[in-house]
């Protein structure tokens, strides 16, 4: 999955931090189902990451404790996407995003291109 969208959002002055958090939750999302699809499992329609993950652990137990780790960023999906009375998070939240996110991603791509033939 590629945190370039989310980089780019922090390398700008003033940084946009609520953008690169949602990019962050996207990021793991799309890692998750794209890990259950490789695994012939479906998925309902969902943002949440706990669900998500709950269902990826069946498949491999190994992932738990870091997709625990994921699950809150889960409100990412939505909480800075629309003006309102939110408070504004910090770019260091958003950096610690950016690597657990990295995680995540590279983790589920090491369980899943191992299996694909000619790769590599």
């Amino acid at each position: 999955m590629d945190l370039r969208s989310a980089e780019a959002d922090l390398g700008v002055t003033p940084p946009i931090v609520g953008d690169a958090l949602f990019h962050c939750q996207q990021a793991i999302e799309k890692a998750l189902k794209a890990f259950l699809t490789w695994h012939d499992e479906p998925f309902r329609k969902t943002h949440d990451l706990g669900e998500l993950g709950t269902q990826c652990v069946t498949l491999d137990d190994t992932l738990t404790a870091l997709l625990r780790r994921a699950a809150p960023l889960t409100e990412y999906a939505w909480k800075y996407r629309y003006p309102g009375d939110v408070d504004a998070p910090s770019s260091d939240t958003a950096l610690e995003a950016v690597a657990l996110a990295r995680k995540v991603c590279q983790e589920v791509s090491s369980r899943t291109k191992a299996d694909v033939p000619g790769d590599g």
